[in-house]
């Protein structure tokens, strides 16, 4: 239970320094990004899942890459369905998703 806590502490923590570096990407307070971790972990156990398959053929075509605008649209729909956490445009969404993916490790790898 505490890793799952601290797991979850760490994300918002990484989303936090996303919205502080990546222009385009906006939170509230830290409360918002605790609850942006909750939203985007959903979206991506419950949605991510069925668009991967859907787009398989493109994603093998474009080795892989296709699934980075995939993490830009979840990172967009979380900012759409969320009033403390905001994201503005594609641009920024993409942008966010690699920089949340990297810091996200960086600070996982930290602590292990």
């Amino acid at each position: 239970m505490f890793i799952w806590i601290a797991r979850w502490i760490l994300n918002a923590l990484a989303l936090y320094i996303v919205a502080s570096v990546v222009p385009g990407i906006h939170l509230a307070s830290f409360t918002s990004a605790l609850l942006a971790v909750v939203v985007i972990g959903l979206i991506n156990t419950l949605l991510k899942p069925l668009l991967f398959v859907l787009t398989l053929p493109i994603t093998v075509l474009t080795l892989g890459i296709f699934s980075l605008v995939l993490n830009a649209l979840m990172l967009l729909l979380a900012g759409s369905v969320l009033s403390g956490f905001r994201v503005e445009g594609f641009g920024a969404a993409f942008v966010g998703s690699i920089v949340l993916s990297i810091v996200s490790a960086v600070l996982h790898a930290l602590i292990k």
